[in-house]
């Protein structure tokens, strides 16, 4: 079956499984859900965390709970326009609209806050993973530059909060999940809350030898929560959250390896032994106060810590970064206008040097360390001036007017090269302002919004470098424009949630990575690229009786995105469509509830064909994968809870390719090496313990 008639089989397969739940629906009693907040998606009713006007999408842990709890991919990847590929559990890239689709490893273009604290890196990069998935109550994204107050980033931002506990409960919660690859995950949590202070501590554990050669994984990680209501205006937060993991590396594979055996690691990376260690340390400290009814400020200072070391095939990378800076935000009203505005600074010194690896030279016993190749530090800064004035015309429609100004600095010294071979060099980027514009009428069945908003992306330090190791002054922040209408629809008494979002983004100065050695890459601006497109997200709830509820749903995401002008030497892509962008996916989903506790998740997700070289001669192939989950919850007892859980990963044991990597080069006679499979079919079971004092 081609890729384009296994899309509209799909596809058609999950609207006629919705269309026939709102037809049987006339015929059932009124539904008694409450109607959720207008601009929160109707799948969890968690509160939203960015204001006024601006249009998010939010999961939270109903989302989370239809999949393996080491499975962060495939929640996230539940959200429209949103787009996790994951290489491993420590090797993932989240790209929103197609934007962050060209950086070659990691997260880019986008800001990151973990209960409310930026923990995006001074070059722009976040790590995703440094955040256990069974900790979190809820995910909000904002898509594209729209957010202001999070930042002008051409992708948006991602919000993740921690899970909230009822006022007068202490609770001591432990669940056990063990799989295949001889997986063991355990998550220890103690929640204690009152009327004026509130704790949370967890413990996690997860360990795991990997679907394919050289993918061990394990990893420590400790939560620590507290919230303390100072009087009735004041109240103090304190925030740690520490991972401890080391991870073995298979890396990508070629063509060849992934149709014959895609559990082999690529044969460097298995010769080596390659892998990565980190330690990683967030904590923070938050103050709010209530000036009045019309005036609040909530400020944060922070320090964050990562200590990385990482033997590769080519060199051994052995870093360290420190980060610290702060956050302040004023929420007041004027009038009868809601205004925002604050400033957040963050400033890193990162300090870095490479090894020769003599694996080579080792008896087959992996990396081994030898002289040194560099040393250097790196200082970067980002500050953020933001404000937002969000103002009623009537009780129906609103308009919203935001600005962030963002000052970028780098600084970076060589402290291994001397004389004329030292790099050395600075690089200050100019204040760039973004404007925000944005219309919302809202009315008796949701509401409909629009926006035009300006964005922004810096390149990384080592993107500023040309090969030889000296800053670029050339290279320039890319900009863009974005254009976005949308709906968000809650009909037949509120059962059905219906959220569609036309829009449009044109990126100049496009970044471009040019790949110069095995792992050396340097950045250009190389043209300008246009990403629209559109995003569907139906969800629909009805009783097909007194005690079993069915909830099917489905986000679909079309990507039209191309080149508008690219010319890359003697070749010249304009009008292709952008590398590494699937046109087409769908996930979707069946929920069954039974009021005695049973449940069952079926999901599944189909992604297009990507391209995966500029000429986009190559591309990867579409698959569907499919999953299911059954879940058991029962009262033991006044004071203990049991869940039981098991579920079955691709089913249909499709070979696919989770992440890959775009305009890959094969060095001497070698393939290039584009694809990171995802795990054939696996299994899952596991039980929760809870017990309230």
């Amino acid at each position: 079956m081609s890729p384009s008639n296994q899309f509209k089989t799909s596809f058609s397969l999950f609207v006629f499984l919705v269309l026939s739940n709102v037809l049987f629906a006339q015929e059932t009693q009124k539904d008694t859900i409450t109607q959720l907040d207008e601009i929160i998606l109707m799948d969890d009713a968690v509160p939203k965390k960015a204001v006024g006007i601006t249009a998010s999408s939010t999961i939270g842990t109903q989302t989370f709970e239809r999949f393996n709890p080491i499975d962060f991919p495939s929640a996230i990847n539940q959200i429209s326009g949103v787009y996790m590929l994951s290489g491993a559990l420590n090797t993932n890239r989240i790209t929103i609209r197609g934007v962050g689709a060209r950086t070659p490893y990691g997260t880019d273009k986008l800001r990151l806050y973990f209960n409310g604290i930026p923990v995006t890196n001074g070059t722009g990069f976040s790590a995703i993973e440094a955040y256990d998935f069974e900790n979190l109550g809820s995910i909000e994204v904002i898509k594209g530059p729209k957010g202001t107050t999070y930042g002008s980033n051409l992708g948006g931002a991602i919000l993740l909060q921690t899970k909230t506990s009822p006022i007068e409960e202490t609770r001591l919660t432990n669940t056990t999940t063990f799989g295949s690859y001889a997986m063991l995950k355990d998550n220890l949590s103690f929640v204690h809350s009152e009327e004026n202070f509130a704790l949370t501590f967890a413990y996690n554990h997860l360990e795991t030898d990997g679907y394919r050669q050289n993918s061990q994984f394990e990893r420590n990680g400790y939560l620590l929560n507290t919230d303390f209501k100072i009087n009735q205006k004041s109240s103090l937060s304190f925030l740690t959250n520490y991972i401890d993991y080391s991870a073995h590396i298979a890396s990508s594979i070629n063509q060849t390896d992934f149709d014959e055996d895609p559990t082999r690691a690529a044969s460097n990376w298995l010769a080596a032994q390659g892998y990565e260690a980190n330690k990683y340390l967030l904590t923070g400290l938050s103050h709010s106060y209530q000036f009045s009814e019309k005036l609040k400020n909530t400020t944060s200072l922070f320090y964050t810590y990562l200590d990385h070391y990482e033997p590769r095939p080519f060199d051994i990378l052995d870093e360290f970064t420190n980060g610290f800076g702060f956050r302040s935000v004023f929420e007041g009203n004027l009038a009868k206008a809601q205004y925002v505005v604050g400033g957040e600074l963050y400033k890193d010194e990162y300090h870095w040097g490479t090894f020769e690896n003599l694996y080579a030279d080792n008896n087959g016993n992996g990396s081994l360390q030898g002289n040194r190749l560099s040393k250097n530090t790196e200082f970067r800064r980002q500050f953020n001036l933001f404000g937002s004035l969000t103002y009623p015309f009537s009780e129906a429609f609103s308009a919203q007017l935001g600005l962030n100004l963002n000052k970028t600095h780098y600084t970076f010294n060589d402290l291994f090269n001397t004389g004329d071979a030292n790099t050395s060099a600075e690089r200050n980027f100019d204040a760039i302002l973004m404007p925000n514009f944005g219309l919302r009428y809202s009315f008796k069945l949701g509401q409909l919004y629009a926006n035009i908003s300006r964005g922004f992306s810096n390149p990384s330090l080592e993107e500023t470098l040309t090969p030889d190791g000296v800053i670029n002054p050339d290279i320039a922040q890319e900009t863009g424009t974005n254009y976005e209408l949308g709906s968000q629809l809650l009909l037949y008494q509120s059962r059905l949630s219906a959220n569609i979002t036309l829009y449009r983004m044109d990126i100049k100065n496009l970044l471009v990575a040019q790949r110069v050695g095995e792992d050396q890459y340097v950045g250009r601006n190389a043209g300008q690229t246009r990403h629209q497109g559109l995003e569907l997200d139906l969800r629909y709830r009805t009783n097909l009786s007194n005690t079993f509820t069915a909830t099917p749903y489905i986000s679909y995401t079309f990507s039209n995105h191309s080149f508008v002008d690219f010319v890359d030497g003697d070749n010249d892509y304009s009008g292709n469509p952008l590398t590494g962008v699937p046109k087409h996916r769908l996930s979707s989903g069946l929920d069954l509830q039974h009021t005695n506790g049973l449940q069952l998740n079926l999901t599944h997700q189909f992604v297009d064909n990507i391209p995966l070289t500029d000429t986009n001669t190559t591309s990867s192939d579409a698959y569907n994968v499919f999953n299911a989950k059954l879940g058991y919850r029962t009262q033991l007892s006044n004071h203990m809870t049991l869940g039981l859980h098991a579920g079955i990963n691709n089913i249909f044991d499709e070979n696919y390719a989770q992440s890959v990597l775009i305009n890959a080069v094969g060095f001497g006679s070698a393939q290039p090496r584009y694809f990171y499979p995802g795990n054939g079919r696996n299994f899952y079971g596991g039980v929760r313990l809870s017990y309230i004092f």
